[in-house]
């Protein structure tokens, strides 16, 4: 359903990157028609309805995910110096995995929090009916965040991580990362185009991420225009024995 094998998704390349660019370009104004009305839609739900989607949204955080990793990439990574051959490979696998786990989420949401304060767009709560597009740039000022979604850059280059490491998953992932990237738009955070940008951010981010650990033949394999990822096969022995 999903080729998640090549470099990058819906066959971007350099050829075209510009033609898409543009084509992102027109979706985001398309979709700019859509915000405030879907904002609307969304903050006016049943409060019982927007509970629900308030304890979802939590899940778009990336320090229940960014933290856990570190902390297993640098346990890893110490016990790789055990002086035994199968559990330094196993071990040195998991290092693998956790780090793709951080720098895959990691990095497109540092990009995330770079480029919303760089922008400075207000959130749906400063909307002024008579300048529907607000801007400040202020890096401190919350307010003036809104995109693109930090939330949903975080789950969609984690549900792509997912699919990356198990790609089994890649269905469920991204219906996690949609939900919670709709969220936002409930609780009142983020209008459809924050969140739109946000996810393409947080794909792409994956890719580039997991292209450029195929590239040093960390944990996924290049052969042919196609990435693969290893076979889990030291860590599987580890647990055999």
């Amino acid at each position: 359903m999903f080729d998640l094998d090549r470099p990058w998704p819906l066959g971007l390349s350099r050829r075209n990157g510009l033609l898409l660019a543009a084509g992102f370009a027109v979706l985001i104004a398309a979709l700019y028609w859509l915000d405030r009305p879907l904002s609307q839609f969304g903050t006016g739900l049943p409060e019982s309805v927007r509970a629900v989607f308030a304890w979802l949204t939590q899940w778009g955080e990336s320090d229940w995910i960014l933290v856990p990793a570190l902390v297993l990439l640098l346990l890893f990574a110490l016990l790789r110096w055990i002086p035994y051959q199968p559990w330094r490979g196993a071990f040195g696998q998991l290092a693998a995995t956790s780090g793709f786990v951080f720098l895959g989420v990691g990095l497109p949401g540092l990009a995330s929090t770079l480029l919303k304060r760089l922008i400075g767009r207000g959130r749906p709560e400063v909307y002024q009916p008579d300048l529907p597009l607000v801007f400040r740039w202020n890096f401190s000022e919350y307010d003036y965040q809104s995109f693109p979604s930090g939330h949903a850059t975080t789950s969609f280059a984690m549900a792509m991580v997912v699919a990356f490491l198990w790609p089994r998953l890649t269905v469920p992932a991204l219906v996690f990362a949609l939900v919670i990237s709709l969220s936002r738009i409930v609780v009142g955070a983020h209008y459809v185009t924050d969140i739109t940008a946000g996810a393409v951010l947080g794909t792409l981010g994956a890719y580039a991420v997991r292209n450029a650990f195929a590239a040093r033949n960390w944990l996924f394999s290049a052969a042919g225009g196609r990435i693969v990822r290893q076979p889990f096969t030291p860590v599987l022995a580890l647990f055999r024995r």
